[in-house]
């Protein structure tokens, strides 16, 4: 009701007010309902939901507060769902055509030819349309109310109590792709801001007992979030219904469209004014026949009163509209959706796309995009947990100017056996660190002192000396665990403290702040007071920030320190600078207290803190820097290879600096030594960036001639026409929002060289042959006009007019776009550049519909003389005449199918028992449903529905007959057989030339794997942090973080002895355009031994 009355309030002239602040009271639910964003939830056991309450209260306050996302109810389908398809052109058009035909005046065709096809269509469309409602439906209530374990919450809550000590609450925020856990123990009255679509941030206060605390995002359990780990928890309503974020956030959906839907869209109008002209050249030619030879009909054929030659003309353009309406397609939108539903169907069945270690297959999440994926241009991607595994590794150190971690290929791995804490997987070569650290050197042990202490790592251990870490981004995990193995154990943590066990000793540090990293700051610390009440900064982040806050005497340990990150950038490592600070118990005391002030503020929060940050983060005493490796997934190089075969720009975002970013790039095959043509953009603004561009060359060209790029955080990329999600260590949210997923990225280069390319081929296919039969058989009546007088008489029986599109040709052309393949997948990796042609829209566009157009036209002379000529004056063998409307309509229509079914055949590469079955079986039904329509029992039965009585027993018992189709289809199919063969003859296609050579040669084999090449470097690496906000928060507000518990699915293929489920990844071997030669066994003897 509440929704309605928002939707016709501003009809009816009523104000909308615009809410500013929301205001009410815990457990005073009078006072809430007042402000009408609030009503009492029909459950059990709630006082407040008694009539008697409601009846208090202005109806115009109670709102209905569910929330759906489906677009139907039960009484509001079929008118809705109807509205929706006639707004569409074509179904329009034939409602309007099948009203037309319901007129005597106009129609020489029943209303069901186009009813029967009008109505199939709808119904199938309604039962998808149904069908994804179903799925989308979903209500919600909101109220004060009860959360339990594992159930997802249905409104934004300001939490006030839980099962937990201390009221800890661990949800889930699936959509968000994170989780933090939440607690709140108060009630009181509550001011807050109204709803908004902001979801990192609220602002509100709360008043109890005369004091006001301010509120923010971290006391808000949003919609959405599963809660877990906990028995129960109560919460106030802060949002409901509509107005909680994540519904204030689903805007409407954004419907895609791929370039051949806005091609189509174009053609049909086309379709439509050329279907205008070819009814007024008829109407025309109507007009002038009436007047020269019309009246000598008269007699036979006497006029209706007030009927000439200008009515008569009129009259006679909308019978043609009524006739040759075959040439706008009724059923092309369905079967380019079934055709979309198949070939994603098979992506998702796809086993070559699916990761066994983590149960992954591949997904199409949208059926409407497949051909798209045949006409990829650029890809832009993510670099880590997309290029990369996201799992990082302690590689190397840099500790008081000594490097550390140069492993000797022989030297074993360093035993930390004395280590009872350690971490089993840990792994690391140069003895000579543990030797350091156990030996007793002060600056190592505060290195590790220090990545022990400054994170926001969560521990979990269910037994004795079995540690598990969660941290927010795998590079800290790294860290702590290196610190593990070396004999500084981060323990645990409670919001006051940090306990870890120093080489065997439990030490427990008195945390006094931390201040978290974000994207601007690209640093984190800690304050710590140490058992002895020393006072410690400990910092940790980017060399070039680290270095800015450096105090001035370590310049000369900077300098070194300097040369081994450039080492380190060599191989593509992600580092980090250690630094530390003694601090003044005094100055301590008073940037506490400035701390808190801050910290408690309503407004200008995050700048007041950023200046206290500033001001205590400076003249550090550098310790070190680490690197850590963030390995490439298998076959990332050979993807990214393949791809650029193909044609396909790439442009990868990186959140690292410019050099680590060039670095990545030479690993994963973007740039190569070989290319001269590598230059950098530094510029920071899009101004910047176009003025650099513009001075190296044209902007435009040389962005569409980029081989590949690299972009940094401070570039946005384009919205893309296709999202593909990657299920990596990441979560799930790019995959929540995406078209397809996949686990790894190398299956891309699967999902765009096969899947998308053979899905583009297909469609093509598909749309001209659809064309093609459609325009063919309308052409036929075109010609047939100039033969009747132009009086829209049909050349064909009204039934095979109904069954032509949707029996006869339906299933051929299914079959064919469906299972056609040029060639199969392996020699489409083989060959990635017969991806090219998608890319360049060769196989339709608007030229290709020309040609369609031309060949139908060729096609339907054929077809209609040459039946014509041969029953023209013809007799049957036993001397009786043959040459009546019914038996040339039987002949025509029976010489088009015949056609249609061998063109498609010239069209199929690729045949399958399916194909077989639909070609033979739809020629196969038409002769049986023809024989049954044109038999003396229907006649009898049905007498004005089937005239053509005994039609086809006597026509098509003649020889000559099957000669006229014999000669008809040959006159139609040898012309085409021609023209391809002299085409490819002299202008041969990519396709044409790989098909050849499949035809000689076998199948490729997979090429052996390359071991990548190390590419040494004097470039600075990166800072590895995760862009997001820190767990800072949390560590010092009694709010801890749980393990979550992994959601289980079955599994999808249960064979374990194949390659495909042990995970190998996928390699093709690199061919050149031309075939080389076989070499000697001497000269594969030589290449082995070089």
């Amino acid at each position: 009701m509440g929704s309605v009355t928002s939707y016709f309030g501003p009809l009816c002239g009523e104000e909308q007010k615009i809410e500013e602040e929301r205001h009410f009271r815990g457990n005073d639910r009078p006072f809430n309902l007042s402000y009408h964003y609030a009503v009492s939830m029909e459950g059990q056991n709630d006082p407040w939901s008694s009539s008697e309450h409601r009846s208090s209260v202005p109806s115009v306050f109670l709102q209905d507060n569910a929330i759906t996302t489906s677009k139907y109810s039960v009484f509001t389908f079929l008118p809705l769902n109807l509205f929706e398809q006639f707004r569409r052109l074509a179904n329009a058009y034939f409602l309007s055509l099948m009203l037309l035909q319901l007129i005597p005046q106009i129609s020489s065709l029943s209303w069901f030819t186009t009813a029967v096809p009008l109505i199939l269509v709808l119904s199938i469309t309604a039962v998808k349309d149904a069908s994804d409602d179903i799925v989308r439906r979903k209500s919600i209530y909101w109220d004060f109310f009860e959360t339990r374990r594992l159930v997802g919450n249905s409104a934004d809550l300001m939490l006030l109590s839980s099962s937990e000590p201390l009221n800890l609450v661990y949800v889930e925020t699936a959509e968000l792709d994170g989780s933090a856990p939440i607690f709140l123990s108060l009630s009181g009255e509550v001011r807050c801001e109204p709803p908004n679509n902001r979801l990192d941030k609220f602002r509100g206060t709360l008043s109890l007992d005369g004091q006001t605390y301010s509120l923010d995002n971290d006391k808000v359990l949003l919609r959405g979030c599963t809660v877990r780990n906990t028995d129960w928890c109560f919460g106030l309503v802060i949002f409901g219904g509509p107005d909680t974020k994540l519904m204030q956030n689903s805007g409407k959906t954004t419907f895609k469209r791929t370039s051949i839907d806005h091609l189509m869209n174009v053609l049909v109008l086309c379709i439509f004014g050329f279907l205008a002209f070819m009814c007024t050249v008829l109407a025309i030619g109507n007009g002038i026949w009436e007047v020269r030879e019309g009246s000598v009909f008269t007699i036979f054929l006497p006029r209706e009163q007030g009927v000439n030659a200008a009515l008569s003309s009129f009259l006679s353009f909308w019978s043609y509209v009524i006739v040759l309406n075959t040439v706008v397609p009724i059923s092309l939108y369905v079967s380019v959706e079934i055709i979309r539903l198949g070939n994603s169907f098979y992506i998702d069945w796809d086993r070559k796309m699916y990761y066994p270690k983590n149960d992954t297959p591949a997904q199409a999440r949208t059926t409407t995009l497949n051909e798209e994926l045949g006409q990829i241009k650029y890809i832009f991607s993510d670099k880590t947990g997309t290029l990369t595994q996201n799992i990082m590794t302690f590689n190397k150190c840099s500790i008081n100017g000594k490097a550390y971690g140069e492993p000797l290929r022989l030297q074993t791995q360093v035993d930390f056996s004395w280590n009872k804490l350690a971490d089993p997987k840990f792994s690391f070569h140069d003895h000579s660190l543990g030797e350091t650290v156990r030996g007793g050197n002060l600056e190592a042990r505060a290195f590790f002192r220090l990545l022990a202490l400054c994170h926001t790592v969560m521990p979990e251990e269910k037994k004795e000396g079995e540690l598990h870490y969660q941290a927010q981004s795998p590079d800290e995990g790294a860290l702590v665990t290196a610190a593990r193995n070396f004999g500084f154990v981060f323990r645990s943590r409670t919001p006051e403290s940090i306990t870890a066990m120093e080489m065997g000793i439990k030490v427990v540090y008195e945390l006094l702040a931390v201040l978290d990293f974000n994207n601007v700051r690209k640093r984190m610390s800690v304050i710590v007071r140490s058992p002895e009440g020393k006072l410690t900064l400990f910092c940790k982040g980017a060399d070039t920030i680290i270095y800015e806050r450096l105090h001035p005497s370590c310049n000369k340990l900077k300098e070194v320190t300097t040369i081994h990150l450039n080492e380190y950038a060599g191989d593509g490592l992600r580092t980090l600078v250690l630094a530390y600070k003694d601090l003044d118990e005094d100055y301590m005391n008073d940037w506490k207290r400035r701390h808190h002030e801050a910290s408690t503020a309503m407004g200008d929060r995050e700048e007041r803190l950023e200046e206290l940050y500033e001001e205590i983060e400076k003249d550090l005493m550098l310790l070190g820097a680490t690197a850590v490796e963030d390995k490439l997934q298998d076959g990332v190089p050979q993807t990214i290879e393949q791809l650029a075969k193909a044609d396909i720009k790439i442009w990868v975002l990186t959140g690292d600096k410019q050099e680590t970013a060039e670095n990545i790039g030479y690993s994963c095959n973007m740039l190569r030594e070989e290319m001269k043509e590598i230059f950098v953009v530094a510029a920071n603004t899009a101004e910047g960036v176009k003025e650099e561009l513009q001075n190296k060359r044209g902007i435009r060209s040389y962005c569409y001639s980029l081989r590949g790029l690299l972009c940094l955080r401070s570039i946005r990329p384009p919205a893309a026409h296709i999202g593909v999600g990657i299920s990596g260590q990441e979560g799930m949210q790019a995959v929540l929002s995406s078209d397809f997923s996949f686990a790894q990225f190398r299956y891309l280069q699967r999902l765009l060289l096969v899947h998308g390319r053979w899905s583009y081929l297909r469609m093509c296919k598909f749309l001209g042959y659809f064309f093609y039969k459609n325009f063919t058989f309308t052409f036929v009546h075109f010609w047939y006009a100039f033969f009747c007088g132009f009086s829209a008489q049909t050349v064909y029986d009204e039934w095979f007019i109904t069954l032509y599109n949707m029996v006869y040709t339906a299933l051929p052309v299914l079959g064919m776009s469906l299972f056609d393949q040029d060639v199969n997948d392996r020699w489409s990796f083989q060959y990635p550049q017969l991806y090219a042609p998608g890319q360049l829209n060769l196989y339709f566009s608007k030229k290709a519909f020309v040609r369609c157009m031309m060949h139908s036209c060729y096609s339907s002379l054929i077809l209609f003389f040459i039946p014509w000529a041969a029953m023209h004056d013809t007799v049957r063998d036993d001397g009786k005449d043959i040459a009546d409307y019914q038996s040339f309509a039987l002949l025509a229509q029976t010489c088009l199918l015949v056609v249609m079914n061998i063109q498609l055949c010239l069209d199929t590469y690729y045949w399958t028992a399916v194909n077989h079955f639909f070609v033979w079986g739809s020629l196969a039904a038409y002769f049986a449903i023809t024989l049954t329509m044109y038999s003396n029992g229907m006649f009898l039965i049905f007498t004005s529905s089937f005239p053509f009585i005994g039609t086809a027993r006597n026509s098509l018992n003649q020889p000559n007959v099957w000669l006229t189709i014999f000669l008809t289809s040959l006159l139609c199919i040898l012309p085409v057989v021609a023209f391809r063969f002299i085409l490819i003859q002299l202008r041969p296609t990519i396709n044409d030339k790989v098909r050849h050579t499949v035809r000689k040669e076998a199948l490729p084999a997979p090429a052996p794997r390359r071991p990548p090449a190390r590419r040494i470097s004097t470039r600075r690496s990166g800072y590895a942090f995760s862009h997001s906000q820190g767990f800072g928060d949390l560590v010092t507000s009694r709010r801890f973080l749980l393990k979550m518990p992994l959601r289980s699915r079955p599994v999808v293929f249960t064979q374990t002895d194949s390659a495909l489920a042990q995970s190998q990844p996928q390699h093709y071997r690199t061919i050149a355009e031309e075939r080389e030669e076989p070499q000697s066994p001497q000269a594969v003897a030589a290449a082995a031994a070089q």
